[in-house]
């Protein structure tokens, strides 16, 4: 398409500055979930804004790998979907101290015709330049949604009837995609900004060379000089899978104060807060008398996503499913997994990565970096004891990083130097995510133990 997706200066900082680093997500992690595009998390984000410091940034993205080609029905958010960021802020491993719930409704509007987007100009239908009123006749079908934050189990509506982006389907039908996307950008009040619609696709991964049994040899041997490790701005090898695609996203953007335990900017004393995202559907149920189906019922949750690559790289086949639809404070029931985790073994047998501690033995660091917080004590016996939640945890005390200074690799950066310099960039997942930080290669060296050198497998 002429008119490729690109990022506008979104409500965030959050969406300016993404690189063209190799990235990694949850798109179709599991059997019923990748028949299920509209409630596919495959990406969650939380940092602190860059922009304006005293705020955080939230994203959730599904409907992988969009084509912007796939016309006449082009990707919207599901009208039987509710979409939640779930916040733990006072380390118990809950994450229902603060909810913020997104809920679309898909309207077809006066005009008929067999698309969903048009311009016709001689026939009265002008470009579509505006999402409502006189410019957006050529939106045929068109998603609006609410956004609510509940505390407790008491819901506060903060916007209702916003407009989702559109897709973009062309120059002739949006002439100026940018602007007709930057007016998807609501201020709902509180200092609270929201956005819903298409955007490019940050998901980087050779995705034909990972999951052909971890086939990474498309160059002599998978590892990374110095050099090339310490390059932010540019992939080693690999071939991209989503390099054009598109994702439909959700984002959203709070004061800091809004979501600690104490009202207060962040402190020593309130200075963690854990998330995950969700989508849930109503259970199915038939009405009587009729045949006819309705959504009623309590929310069943259908997918769930904290931590990136959990899912893909430390969850067993068999339980995906099962794991998907579980609270994050149950995860003690699939604690074997991290502490043995069947990708250390391959890595080792395939390329002959030292992992540390050795395959087939108890492995407890994975569970700290990913199912507790920052000074929680493991249980006996090397078990992960209470709280275990996987979360994807921030520290808001750490200022956040500009664009032009974040490292890839985060915790794990480093310069070219032999020995390399430590530069590590600490406002990087696993504290937190943006959407530079290259979540594949840091899991790789997370997976591999604290005894794996830095030169290790790249896959994206």
């Amino acid at each position: 398409m002429s008119c490729k997706i690109r990022m506008i200066s979104l409500l965030l900082a959050a969406l300016a500055g993404w690189s063209s680093a190799s990235q990694a997500a949850s798109h179709r992690e599991a059997p019923l979930i990748a028949s299920d595009p509209s409630a596919d998390n495959t990406d969650v984000y939380l940092f602190r804004s860059w922009e304006d410091s005293s705020k955080v940034v939230f994203i959730l993205n599904v409907n992988p790998g969009q084509n912007p080609a796939d016309g006449p029905n082009y990707f919207n958010f599901g009208d039987d979907v509710v979409y939640r960021f779930n916040i733990d802020n006072n380390q118990d491993g809950v994450a229902e101290d603060v909810v913020y719930e997104f809920r679309f409704t898909t309207e077809n509007r006066t005009l008929s015709a067999p698309l969903a987007y048009v311009s016709l100009t001689p026939l009265g239908i002008p470009p579509i330049t505006v999402l409502d009123g006189p410019g957006s006749e050529g939106i045929l079908r068109r998603q609006k949604y609410s956004v609510a934050e509940i505390r407790g189990t008491t819901p506060t509506v903060l916007g209702s009837g916003l407009i989702a982006v559109p897709s973009n389907v062309g120059l002739c039908t949006m002439p100026n995609y940018p602007a007709l996307a930057s007016q998807g950008i609501y201020d709902v009040g509180n200092g609270i900004r929201v956005f819903a619609g298409q955007r490019a696709e940050t998901f980087y991964i050779d995705l034909g060379a990972l999951f052909d049994s971890l086939n990474l040899q498309r160059t002599p041997l998978p590892l990374l000089t110095k050099v090339e490790d310490a390059n932010d701005g540019a992939n080693a090898f690999g071939v991209n899978r989503f390099k054009g695609a598109n994702i439909s996203t959700i984002a959203l953007e709070v004061p800091i104060s809004r979501i600690t335990r104490d009202g207060q900017p962040a402190n020593q004393t309130n200075r963690y807060i854990g998330m995950y995202a969700s989508t849930s559907r109503a259970k199915f149920k038939v009405l009587r008398n009729t045949g006819n189906p309705s959504q009623s019922g309590p929310l069943v949750q259908v997918s769930r996503m904290a931590n990136p690559l959990v899912n893909e790289l430390i969850i067993n086949t068999p339980s995906k499913d099962f794991w998907n639809a579980q609270e994050p404070e149950d995860e003690a029931q699939f604690q074997a997994m991290y502490q043995q985790p069947v990708v250390a073994v391959a890595f080792q047998a395939i390329f002959g990565v030292p992992v540390t501690p050795p395959p087939n033995t108890v492995r407890t660091d994975l569970m700290s970096i990913l199912l507790k917080y920052a000074g929680q004590s493991l249980g006996a016996n090397s078990t992960c004891g209470s709280p275990c939640s996987e979360l994807l945890r921030l520290d808001l005390t750490v200022p956040p990083t500009a664009p032009a200074n974040q490292k890839r690799l985060g915790p794990f950066a480093h310069d070219a130097a032999t020995p390399p310099n430590s530069t590590p960039d600490p406002a990087g997942w696993p504290n937190g995510r943006r959407p530079n930080d290259d979540v594949t290669d840091i899991a790789i060296r997370v997976v591999g133990g604290t005894g794996s050198p830095c030169k290790l497998v790249q896959v994206g």
